[in-house]
């Protein structure tokens, strides 16, 4: 076999290496590359050429269908294992179909003949050839970028959802045992989040030996952010218990206005809209205040549902802010349900007015049929607690029995 040699061309940091045992072929493709402004080198040695790729890698690599490396394979085969991301072109003077087809299959890009009497049909080879290194190797590069990207996105998603659910954990630690029972009360709740997280809070406590006060409220937004703000409803509750004035206990729209000064002064941008009620559990009466939560309380009174639809504007937003509170007798048997406006997401009705009333009937049927069994009411709503919610929907029902 004729003795390969190199010629190594590095044009805008590209390297081009071409190996052919022909001399004159050889001088004439250095001669016409270095005419063309290329920085040309040239080797006899067929082991030296696969040596100088290892340390000098190169773009491109012209060779005749007879070059060898140093072990005696074809090189065309040699590139194709050991350095496939080095484009190869054959160049001859002698072609031969078999022999095309040939070194196609092992791997070439190109094959030239009488590469000597054109060099335009040359260079344009050597270009595209190049191109298509560069783009290759853009390719890589842009793969390489987006695999490091999605790791560390992934890594990121990883850590926010372990976050996450820790908060979650957190969250769920905050709300009241579901179900209790105070005195002849009994309370229930479910919150099924659209996300991790929740928006929707509800709690419940004994404020005296004779007050039950409860609450559901709906922050503004979603997520992190929004469930943060139920963590400072928590804290509210506890400080609600300490430093209560008996005033509040048949006018809890003042509970509302300390609290709106509260998230005020958060400056957190989120509002809420919260329904609390105080039941006395002595005087057999509520206590109740809204501060702009929809949709009303449904109670359930013998055969009779209603809404308790009081007026009263977010807290959060407005420095001075007026809530009115309203007091309702109590019979010996009732049902207090409450929702989030999440509900009506998962009712069928197209028009609000008939998702109202068929909220209304749902709680006054499950009311008569099942009353206090809050798994009833929320399976009659289509409310299951691993659905995938389009918005935070939280339920809370009081019920009382003879």
């Amino acid at each position: 076999s004729p003795v390969p040699f190199t010629v190594q061309l590095h044009v805008s940091g590209d390297a081009l290496l071409v190996v052919d045992g022909d001399d004159a072929r050889r001088e004439g493709l250095r001669s016409m590359l270095a005419d063309r402004g290329y920085d040309v080198r040239a080797s006899g040695e067929g082991a030296a050429a696969m040596t100088a790729l290892a340390s000098d890698a190169a773009a491109l690599v012209l060779c005749a269908p007879t070059a060898v490396d140093g072990t005696g394979r074809n090189l065309v085969d040699a590139l194709a294992i050991e350095l496939p991301e080095v484009a190869v072109i054959v160049v001859t003077d002698d072609p031969d179909l078999d022999e095309v087809l040939e070194m196609l299959r092992l791997g070439a890009s190109d094959y030239l003949t009488d590469v000597l009497a054109d060099d335009e049909r040359l260079v344009a080879a050597v270009e595209e050839a190049l191109e298509r290194t560069r783009l290759r190797s853009e390719n890589s590069l842009v793969k390489l970028e987006l695999e490091a990207a999605n790791e560390q996105l992934q890594d990121y998603v990883d850590a926010l959802q372990q976050d996450q659910r820790a908060g979650r954990q957190v969250q769920l630690g905050m709300l009241p045992p579901s179900p209790m029972k105070v005195d002849n009360l009994r309370l229930a709740h479910r919150i099924v989040p659209s996300l991790f997280l929740s928006g929707d809070f509800v709690d419940y406590f004994r404020l005296t030996e004779r007050h039950l006060v409860f609450y559901i409220a709906d922050v503004s937004g979603h997520g992190a952010s929004s469930a943060f703000v139920t963590v400072l409803l928590k804290n509210f509750s506890r400080r609600l218990r300490r430093e209560y004035r008996p005033r509040m206990l048949g006018e809890p729209g003042e509970i509302l206005r300390w609290l709106n000064r509260e998230l005020l002064e958060s400056a957190l941008d989120r509002h809420v809209t919260l329904f609390i009620g105080v039941v006395d559990t002595a005087r057999q009466t509520l206590s109740c205040a809204n501060a702009g939560h929809f949709p009303a309380p449904v109670l359930v009174t013998g055969s009779q549902a209603r809404y308790l639809e009081l007026k009263g504007k977010p807290l959060g937003l407005f420095e001075e802010l007026r809530l009115a509170s309203e007091t309702v007798e109590l019979p010996e048997e009732f049902t207090l349900a409450l929702f989030s406006d999440g509900i009506f997401e998962v009712l069928a009705p197209e028009s609000l007015a008939e998702r109202e009333t068929l909220l209304l009937g749902c709680v006054e049927r499950c009311a008569r049929e099942t009353p206090g069994d809050l798994d009833a009411l929320c399976g009659a709503l289509g409310i299951e607690a691993a659905m995938d919610a389009p918005d935070d929907i939280a339920c809370l029902q009081i019920t009382r029995r003879a």
